[in-house]
Order: C-alpha cells, then sequence, then structure tokens
C-alpha cells in the first residue's frame, strides 16, 4: 500500500502532554509552612510553659514578691529536652534580689536539670553583684567595721578611720582585697595603708601607731552563709568596677534536698 492508499480514518499520533510541576512545588511549599508554624507554635507554647513555671517556683521558693522582675532563658529546643525529662541549662538573673542583709544582682545557672522532682540536677554556679549602697549594709553587720565609710575602688574595697593619739584623730585610709575565705566566709584582707594622706607599709604603721595599728591591719571575716541556702559555696570574690563580685557553686542535690534550701551557717 502507498501513501496515496493510507486510510483517511487512521488517527495521527498526538504530541504527549506536559504535566506542570509549579502546582505541585506550591503545595509542597504551602504545607512545609503550615508544619513548621505548627512546630513553631508548639515549641513557643511549650517555652512559654518551662520559663513561666520555673519563675514562678523561684519566686516562691527564694520569698521574693510577687512582681519581682525574673528573667529565665533556657538554650536550645524546648520539646525535645522536655521529651529527654531534662533541661540541659536553665540561667534565671533577677536585679535587687534581698536576703536578709545581703542584696545584689543575682545570676543563677543550672546543669542538667530535671523535668520531675524526684532527681537532682547537675552542678550549677551562682554570681552575686553588689553596688557600694548594698556592700555597706552587708558591712554593717560586721561588729567594729566602719561600713559607712566603705567604698570600692577596683581591686580592692575601701575604708577610712582615725587613730586617736594623745587625742588627736589621725585619719588612715585602708585598701582591703576582697576573698573567699576557707570556711566560705567573705574576707577582707589589707593591702595598703595612708595615714594623714602618706602611703605606709603595715610595718611602718605598727612602728608608728604601736597597738592601735591591730584595728586597721586585722582581716575582717564577712558571714554571707547566713543569708543564703546552704547549697551555695562561695568560691571567689572580687571587684570589677564598681562592684563587688561573688561567685558561688551550687550543691545540685538541692532539687531533692530540703536540707540544703535552708540558708547557712558560719564557722
Amino acid at each position: 500500500m502507498t501513501d496515496a492508499d493510507t486510510l483517511p480514518f487512521e488517527p495521527t499520533e498526538q504530541p504527549k502532554r506536559r504535566r506542570r510541576l509549579w502546582p505541585w512545588m506550591v503545595t509542597l511549599v504551602i504545607v512545609l509552612v503550615l508544619v513548621g508554624s505548627a512546630a513553631f507554635g508548639a515549641e513557643w507554647l511549650a517555652r512559654g510553659a518551662v520559663t513561666g513555671g520555673i519563675r514562678t517556683l523561684v519566686v516562691s521558693q527564694a520569698g521574693l514578691p510577687a512582681d519581682q522582675p525574673v528573667d529565665v532563658e533556657v538554650p536550645g529546643l524546648v520539646i525535645p529536652q522536655l521529651i529527654s525529662g531534662t533541661l540541659d541549662e536553665v540561667t534565671i538573673a533577677s536585679d535587687d534580689v534581698t536576703f536578709g542583709e545581703l542584696s545584689g544582682d543575682v545570676r543563677v545557672t543550672i546543669t542538667d536539670m530535671p523535668i520531675r522532682a524526684d532527681a537532682a540536677a547537675g552542678p550549677g554556679t551562682a554570681t552575686v553583684r553588689l553596688d557600694e549602697t548594698q556592700l555597706r549594709a552587708l558591712l554593717s553587720t560586721v561588729d567594729g567595721f566602719p561600713s559607712d565609710a566603705a567604698g570600692i575602688a577596683a581591686p580592692d574595697v575601701t575604708v577610712s578611720t582615725e587613730l586617736n593619739v594623745f587625742g588627736a584623730g589621725i585619719p588612715v585610709g585602708i585598701a582591703l582585697l576582697p576573698a573567699a575565705g576557707s570556711g566560705g566566709d567573705l574576707t577582707l584582707t589589707p593591702s595598703s595603708f595612708s595615714a594623714g594622706g602618706v602611703e605606709l607599709t603595715a610595718d611602718a604603721l605598727r612602728q608608728q601607731f604601736g597597738g592601735l595599728a591591730d584595728t586597721v591591719l586585722r582581716t575582717w571575716d564577712v558571714c554571707i552563709a547566713q543569708y543564703l541556702p546552704s547549697a551555695l559555696t562561695l568560691t571567689s570574690v572580687s571587684v570589677e568596677g564598681a562592684e563587688v563580685v561573688a561567685d558561688f557553686d551550687i550543691d545540685g542535690a538541692v532539687v531533692v534536698d530540703p536540707l540544703l534550701r535552708q540558708n547557712g551557717t558560719c564557722g
């Protein structure tokens, strides 16, 4: 059969219709956005519940005013940590926190915080920052310390007093280096002296004033354990700028041991 003999009713091959890909891509993007939004919403709700619950617990346990500003930070995604039963790290911060005669800006970091209250947390740290007014209030608890004349001049705490010699008052300035004592107390050790505007060594001060110099040559012990839970151990004290900074280690068992939540004592 020749081309001329081709039957008129035989169908000719039609070009294949191309399927459009973009509607599927749009649908996929919409689904991903919805899933992401749902996950973000769940994470946002979980984070709010966790940080809000921790804040409420801190205010209650520490006896803080109900309106005390308390910032709570939980790094990382919260939902996976809730599923594991442990928050990797929790940081709590609040300014002008008062514990008896001790007040300052407080920052606490706890690791491996359990969701349930039947297990100890990991080790933690705390930092308390005191300005000059707060330092004076704390030093006013030390018998014989001239707290009204205390100041801060890095790296020392400063104080001025008078030594009476034959009825005449000789002004004496003392620079005290703060540190953590062996018993956990804050110690203030004299590092330099001045009398009548003249710099003196400890030996020169003793030679000039004899036994009267003992009152300014002594190391002062400041008990702070009585204001804080016994789970906190003072590890270092320094002066940074216009603040005295006290650092503590925290026993993670404070979460489950009520005795560690009671105030400590001074040796």
